[in-house]
């Protein structure tokens, strides 16, 4: 009879903690279970507390938010379809729970008292509970708290919670189709398609043209060697200030330009281009003498004068450039 004490002060720790196991593991079991049939679950102030009490031996994920109208969370409304798919994945690719994760939602107008009662002042706040107990355990029982920082989305979730839960299955994110948007595609290509077969008697003419492809060709060639591409790469500015209270067009130096001298020089090699290719060939063309004559004439002087002011460019950007031609001394 004096083991019998002995024995119940041995018994009844033992009793407690298999209770508590058995108390964690049956709360996954039903939240799991409720999971499959509708995954995030919608919580309130006393399923909250129920699923985020110790001991447990699971992981949840609870996305506190705000979603009335009257609230005005902007981004709560963006971040909840994201958050849906990502949970609705997630219980689909786990359905027998061995990641250990339940996914649930708190809005505000649930759970006031919770929302008061971890002092939040805005939201969404997103907090993973690791395991208290089992192979899982977490070394500090302190939700985690997600930065909701730069554009989000269900994968980049994802990719927060599986870096926070090793060694466990990660469901991938797993979107639903969207059917009315393949509709609406294979209806606008087919229509697309339609108008094309119907316009390509008179599109043909167009793209087998020699002067459309010499223009846009010109138009490429003057756009590439202007600088258009070190414009792109280098970001510059469009002008800047000469330090006297006035506007620099053109930078110093062939290591630098601005985006209006890419222009004005592009514009320059355009009117020069033009000038040669009507030299070349307008003026063989015309057969008045007089006109002809004219024509060399005027076209001979725009060469002559724009080639000038392309050379004062040149020794703008560099002072010790050695070429000039008049007038642009």
């Amino acid at each position: 009879m004096r083991w019998l004490p002995l024995l119940f002060s041995v018994a009844l720790p033992l009793g407690s903690l298999a209770a508590k196991k058995s108390s964690s593991t049956d709360r996954f079991s039903e939240f799991h279970a409720q999971a499959q049939a509708s995954s995030p679950l919608k919580l309130a102030d006393a399923s909250y507390k129920k699923l985020t009490s110790a001991p447990r031996d699971y992981s949840a994920a609870v996305l506190l938010t705000a979603l009335d109208a009257r609230f005005g969370c902007q981004l709560c409304a963006d971040f909840q379809p994201e958050w849906d798919v990502l949970a609705k994945s997630w219980a689909k690719g786990d359905k027998n729970g061995e990641s250990r994760l339940i996914f649930g939602t708190l809005d505000f107008s649930n759970g006031r008292d919770t929302f008061i009662s971890l002092g939040l002042q805005s939201a969404p706040v997103l907090l993973l509970f690791q395991p208290t107990t089992g192979p899982h355990a977490a070394s500090t029982v302190e939700a985690i708290r997600y930065d909701f920082a730069g554009p989000q989305s269900a994968e980049k979730v994802h990719e927060w919670i599986a870096r926070h839960l090793p060694d466990r299955p990660h469901p991938p994110v797993s979107r639903p189709v969207n059917y009315i948007g393949w509709i609406v595609a294979i209806v606008s290509a087919l229509g697309i398609a339609g108008v094309f077969f119907k316009a390509w008697p008179y599109i043909l003419p167009i793209i087998q043209n020699r002067n459309v492809w010499a223009g846009l060709s010109l138009i490429g060639i003057l756009m590439f060697t202007s600088g258009h591409m070190f414009n792109q790469i280098r970001k510059v500015p469009y002008v800047a200030g000469d330090g006297r209270g006035g506007i620099s067009y053109f930078a110093g130096g062939f290591q630098s330009q601005y985006g209006l001298e890419t222009q004005i020089v592009a514009f320059i090699y355009g009117i020069l281009s033009f000038a040669t290719i009507s030299l070349a060939v307008k003026a063989p063309r015309t057969r008045d003498p007089k006109m002809q004559q004219l024509t060399v004439i005027v076209w001979g002087a725009v060469l002559v004068l724009m080639y000038s002011f392309l050379l004062s460019v040149f020794r703008v950007k560099n002072g010790g450039y050695p070429f000039k031609l008049p007038p642009f001394m």
